[in-house]
């Protein structure tokens, strides 16, 4: 599934968008999630739920989907 994240501020947290897109329930479960799975970042494996996301970064969360992060101002 892809998807598009929609975002009115300069950036969200992975955690945020975690729960955001109900990947997660609560903002709480994201640091377990995080060393359970993994999640890539612009292609890169990353694990910190406090990964700052910015307009034009992709997060692919396997067996869930690929978010891209926009600007609700536009790019």
């Amino acid at each position: 599934m892809k998807k598009e994240v929609f975002i009115e501020t300069p950036y969200m947290t992975l955690g945020q968008m975690l729960k955001e897109e109900s990947v997660i329930s609560t903002g709480g479960q994201a640091k377990w999630y995080l060393r359970e799975n993994t999640v890539n970042v612009n292609d890169e494996p990353d694990n910190r739920r406090g990964r700052k996301l910015y307009p034009g970064d992709t997060v692919d969360v396997p067996e869930v989907g690929l978010f891209f992060i926009r600007s609700k101002q536009g790019e």
